[in-house]
């Protein structure tokens, strides 16, 4: 019967053919954690950066109804919300229900298009388009009646791509997002106002 010679090499005290293995198993849960934590904090600044560009590019076509060349060219409510939807569907998952809400003067439902018509505290009147959420007031422009605020508003809620707690702790510190149940929620509200003249 032979013995194992790996064991009884000199200068060896004791037999470790399993401590890699056993060092292995240790830091791969360790690694996998940070890894999966990156993917996720990764995905939280897409979902950022996406979701500035779309308030602002609606805004932006909403007070370029003033420049068109024909009234019937005017943009409506539901096309500044539609080109924020579209602005969001390149990157994100599923923005379709996604509440907007669009204040405006050109963009509004039904005349007059501006709330205290007529004084210095004219406001522009505001639609929503998606499911419901609670928007703030709009505001009037420090020198209305002359200027008009124009503002779009997107609330837009989403989970990591990787679920699970462990897997999202290095977003629970960002005050847009919670933890209940085992699964983390995040909350972005983005606003956008830009000047009109009026």
């Amino acid at each position: 019967m032979t013995k194992n010679k790996k064991c009884e090499a000199p200068g060896i005290a004791t037999c470790n053919s399993g401590q890699a293995l056993l060092e292995t198993a240790l830091v791969l849960p360790v690694l996998l954690a940070i890894i999966l934590n990156a993917v996720n904090f990764g995905y939280f600044f897409l979902v950022a950066l996406n979701l500035e560009a779309a308030p602002r590019s609606g805004v932006e076509y909403s007070i370029l109804g003033f420049a068109t060349p024909a009234s019937s060219a005017l943009p409506s409510g539901a096309s500044v919300s539609s080109l924020a939807h579209a602005d969001m569907a390149g990157a994100l998952y599923s923005p379709a229900s996604t509440p907007i809400q669009v204040c405006s003067e050109t963009a509004c439902a039904t005349a007059p298009c501006l709330n205290n018509f007529g004084t210095a505290t004219q406001t522009a009147k505001c639609q929503t388009f998606g499911n419901t959420a609670t928007f703030p007031s709009p505001d009037s422009d420090p020198e209305s009646p002359a200027f008009v605020l124009h503002r779009v508003d997107v609330v837009y809620t989403f989970s990591p791509l990787i679920p699970g707690t462990p897997f999202g702790i290095a977003l629970l510190p960002a005050s847009v997002c919670s933890s209940s149940g085992g699964t983390i929620t995040c909350t972005f509200h983005r606003q956008v106002s830009m000047r009109a003249m009026n």
